[in-house]
């Protein structure tokens, strides 16, 4: 049997790992879609290549941004442990490590956009080729980091439910964005024809993950946020 474990200031605690959940959307949404997104042409090197090396700042930029994000990342999957320790010990310790394995594996497909940016610098013939293989890796690499991801939410999602911290309906949305996390990166390895089509359910992981980190930051998260 897990003790129970007392957080001194529970409260600060919660709106800390508020601010990084909510530093880790900004950062993920932008590094993604304002940044590396506008550059990448699916199935065409060349303009892919020709983006990149018109604006090479902006896919530096985006490596920065998933690189903050993945230490925030760390550091918001020990807070968590930390807060929902107390409903089940084992099931929350196997949260944070899954989480710590997706912030792993996000960090190391980095590699692929700095490849790809050397595979630029150096030219040659197959130089859009190689850049656009990178991308794709880091793309299949973040997919991979999904994988573990999902099955953290579905976990945290759990241990909301049993924690009465938060209405159930938020337990159960993050446990839904688990599903659609590991159902799209499924898709991804497996059947990767149905990957558009799957695109727009990744919205109900954004509302889930909105909402919790709106709830740590405005009511926290013990009991008496019930």
């Amino acid at each position: 049997m897990v003790e129970p474990v007392t957080i001194a200031r529970p409260r600060a605690t919660a709106l800390f790992a508020g601010l990084l959940y909510l530093l880790i959307i900004l950062l993920g949404l932008s590094g993604e879609l304002a940044l590396r997104g506008p550059l990448l042409v699916p199935g065409d090197a060349l303009a892919t290549a020709e983006r990149i090396l018109a604006a090479p700042g902006l896919l530096r930029l985006s490596v920065a941004a998933d690189t903050l994000m993945a230490l925030a990342d760390v550091a918001l999957a020990v807070l968590l442990y930390l807060l929902l320790r107390p409903v089940n010990g084992a099931v929350a310790l196997m949260a944070m490590v899954f989480r710590l394995v997706q912030a792993a594996l996000i960090a190391l497909s980095l590699l692929f956009l700095h490849g790809a940016l050397l595979a630029l610098d150096r030219a040659g013939d197959a130089a859009a080729e190689t850049a656009l293989l990178a991308t794709e890796l880091h793309a299949h690499g973040y997919d991979l980091g999904l994988v573990f991801f999902g099955i953290n939410s579905l976990l945290t999602g759990w241990l909301l439910l049993r924690s009465g911290y938060v209405p159930r309906a938020l337990g159960v949305l993050l446990g839904l964005a688990g599903v659609v996390y590991v159902s799209g990166s499924g898709l991804r390895f497996l059947a990767p024809a149905l990957s558009e089509a799957f695109a727009p359910a990744y919205l109900l992981p954004v509302i889930a993950e909105t909402a919790f980190c709106l709830w740590l930051l405005i009511r926290g998260l013990g009991p008496r946020a019930a």
